[in-house]
């Protein structure tokens, strides 16, 4: 038997671990329960970044489950928090949902689209031509290029759905330059996410889907793994990494002591 039910802290991610699409997965409403009968720390850190904090919050409600709002950090709040820091009273290109807008206006970040200092790509549904036409130009003239985060794809309501990286990939191309990620593995956000939690890294567990964010950024910040193959990787996809997570389970469920 796992002994992760001693730790003190989680940080977990929710596409794939949560639920997929307006599904929450099995075994999560004990786990949210028990997290919260026991006092625990937890943070859903997510690498998305279409919805805020309030969104999440009310998604899980519509699904039944009630977290406080102040239970989720995003890679839209981490992009706009490193941008503000980064050069205060910059102006950016945005190519993303409401979550990244709202997150980029509360720090304070203005839109521009005719000369910004920044172009920002995180996911949308309104993606299309003009938008990579009008990045790829900005960049072009100086603008630096940041994406909210690294995932090629992630789990939608039907299957397997582009994600940020996906998107990034002809703004990089047509414009020869790199763009930096601040999502997950970028230590910056899973240091907010333990900062935020208050909790000493021995003492927390980072729980994904993903072996390229979730699990390798759990390693290199120092926190116990765990993986769950409710989301997008396999037991062969597993083989594919040198890596390995400190605990594979079926689900988020299986961390709840049995009685």
């Amino acid at each position: 038997m796992n002994e992760l039910y001693k730790k003190d802290g989680f940080i977990c991610d929710m596409d794939g671990v949560i639920y997929h699409g307006n599904r929450l997965l099995p075994g999560v409403t004990e786990f949210v329960n028990w997290m919260q009968q026991e006092n625990k720390k937890f943070l859903f850190l997510t690498n998305s970044s279409e919805y805020s904090p309030l969104e999440l919050s009310q998604k899980l409600a519509r699904m039944g489950l009630e977290v406080d709002q102040s239970h989720f950090y995003t890679s839209a709040l981490a992009t706009a928090h490193f941008l503000k820091n980064q050069m205060p009273g910059c102006s950016v290109y945005a190519i993303g949902a409401p979550g990244l807008l709202n997150a980029l206006h509360d720090a304070g970040i203005a839109l521009n689209d005719i000369n910004p200092d920044y172009v920002v790509i995180g996911e949308t549904r309104n993606y299309n031509y003009d938008s990579v036409l009008r990045a790829v130009t900005h960049v072009r003239n100086g603008a630096r290029l940041i994406g909210t985060n690294t995932d090629l794809t992630a789990p939608g309501q039907d299957g397997i759905i582009p994600a940020c990286r996906a998107f990034m990939a002809p703004v990089e191309l047509a414009s020869g330059k790199s763009a930096y990620f601040i999502g997950k593995p970028n230590p910056l956000m899973m240091r907010t996410g333990l900062k935020m939690l208050d909790v000493h890294s021995e003492n927390a567990a980072m729980i994904g889907d993903r072996m390229d964010t979730d699990i390798i950024a759990g390693i290199e910040t120092g926190l116990d793994t765990v993986l769950v193959l409710s989301g997008v990787t396999d037991e062969e996809i597993l083989k594919q990494y040198p890596y390995r997570p400190k605990y594979i389970l079926n689900g988020v469920g299986d961390i709840v002591p049995k009685n």
